[in-house]
């Protein structure tokens, strides 16, 4: 407990220095962020990430003032600090709840689907953004029932200063339209990804999938394989040999769904119905907490498991299933006329979960340029200007190489009077005093392979980056 309040303190700091006064001269990178060789998936079309758009599409996400009451933003219902999912079985709207659980948004760029929500009814993510402002329970704007519609909103979001200023900034004029809403939306939240997990460091130390990563444990390469090789079935369904078979569904390295998966067999709708058509599913990557290791929330479109052991069941006897609803499976769940039955024992259960666990990263759950923009009082400015070097808010410090293997140069903008590196657990593993600027080449031979975290401290300001030793 000691370590994840250690952790949850460090992280902590990181968000609460950051500034509710958008930099127009020195915006975040969204656009030209390290993406690993391995990851090919790409559904952005012709609406490419800019800086400039996904730092606009980043305040109408966190923006409560794009709900009719004021009180609901895209962030109430896909919360950084869980993957930007909800804990919640269903998201509070300002006249009701939300039809279906609300899914994680990270890594939502890497997928070879283009269509969006759980049912895919929106043909692309630029569509899918207005639909829940839209939405009469959600966001209220749908101009049903004396609601006003997204006309109305249009009007009141061009009255506010930073909107003008925004819109100018990244269209040439102030105009708003949904289109406008739309495409920087969807800028910000392909910008949300997830590369730095314990996947990603043994990844990019092989050649392949199917090989030994060597930062895994026995059990983490065990539930690898078994989540990447096929089932072998006997006649009536049972798996007599081989692994999983996750895989030709959620298919690494990006774990995404296979936009030609069909029914999964959770057919109960949150309304009490029936669903036998497809289900979309986001990338498996980040389902688990890096702090608590609990789940960012409940799995399937219906909340239906609060539990990973529940999912796996789901998958393990899926042959229990009634004989009308094995006839609608996708076909990867089936053996000819029979639901699989996978006959999972407990060491490969426990296997499955330890590799799960690895595509967790830790990035994304505090990144500044994914945080909520406005302060505690709901305000925010937008300065045309550029930061003082010594404000902390934007990266105080840089570090390369970053990866780094033997040495590290970290150099801090400003001024310090220690730098600490902590291990992705939260304990100290090496501190530094500092006198003035430092520019310092630093021994990190001794650490082993994984992430860690850099905080630079300067009286009672700190930041913190994170750095991956890579060898």
């Amino acid at each position: 407990m000691a370590k994840h309040l250690k952790y949850f303190l460090l992280f902590s700091m990181l968000l609460v220095l950051a500034s509710s006064t958008l930099y127009l001269g020195n915006l975040d990178n969204y656009s030209d962020q390290v993406i690993p060789d391995y990851i090919t998936l790409d559904n952005t079309t012709d609406n490419a990430i800019t800086d400039a758009g996904a730092t606009l599409g980043r305040v109408l996400f966190y923006d409560k003032q794009l709900s009719t009451d004021k009180t609901i933003a895209c962030a109430s219902c896909h919360h950084q600090e869980f993957a930007f999912s909800d804990t919640s079985f269903v998201s509070q709207g300002v006249n009701g709840v939300t039809g279906r659980h609300s899914m994680r948004l990270v890594n939502a760029r890497f997928s070879s689907e283009e269509k969006f929500f759980w049912d895919e009814r929106a043909s692309t993510l630029e569509e899918q953004t207005t639909m829940p402002i839209q939405d009469h329970a959600e966001m209220g704007y749908s101009g049903e029932d004396g609601s006003p519609s997204i006309d109305d909103l249009i009007l009141e979001l061009s009255e506010l200063d930073y909107y003008q200023q925004l819109f100018d900034f990244v269209y040439g004029d102030s105009e708003i339209t949904e289109e406008r809403i739309q495409i920087a939306l969807a800028q910000f939240i392909r910008s949300i990804q997830s590369f730095d997990s314990k996947y990603d460091v043994g990844r990019a130390e092989v050649d392949g999938e199917l090989m030994q990563f060597p930062n895994f444990t026995p059990s983490e390469n065990r539930g690898k394989r078994l989540f990447n090789q096929a089932p072998i079935f006997d006649a009536t369904g049972n798996r007599i040999d081989g692994g999983l078979g996750c895989a030709s569904c959620h298919v690494p390295p990006e774990f995404s769904i296979d936009p030609e998966s069909r029914n999964n067999g959770v057919v109960t709708e949150i309304n009490g119905g029936a669903n036998f058509q497809i289900n979309r599913a986001p990338t498996l990557r980040d389902m688990f907490n890096p702090i608590t290791g609990e789940l960012n929330g409940p799995l399937m479109h219906n909340g239906r498991f609060d539990r990973i052991q529940g999912a796996i069941q789901h998958y393990n006897r899926i042959g229990d299933l009634p004989p009308f609803v094995i006839e609608l499976l996708d076909p990867r769940l089936r053996s000819l006329n029979n639901g699989q039955q996978l006959n999972l024992t407990d060491d490969e259960t426990n296997d499955l979960i330890n590799f799960l666990h690895t595509l967790t990263g830790s990035n994304v759950y505090t990144d500044p340029r994914w945080s909520d923009p406005f302060d505690e009082n709901g305000d925010i400015e937008v300065n045309d200007g550029v930061t003082s070097t010594h404000d902390y808010s934007q990266s105080g410090f840089t570090m390369s190489p970053n990866p780094a293997s033997m040495m590290v140069d970290i150099r801090v903008q400003g001024t310090s009077d220690a730098v600490e590196i902590y291990s992705q657990s939260g304990e100290l593993v090496q501190r530094f005093s500092t006198s003035g600027t430092t520019v310092s080449l630093r021994d990190v031979s001794h650490l082993l392979s994984g992430v860690y975290y850099v905080r630079v401290i300067d009286g009672s300001k700190s930041t913190v980056e994170k750095l991956i030793i890579q060898r």
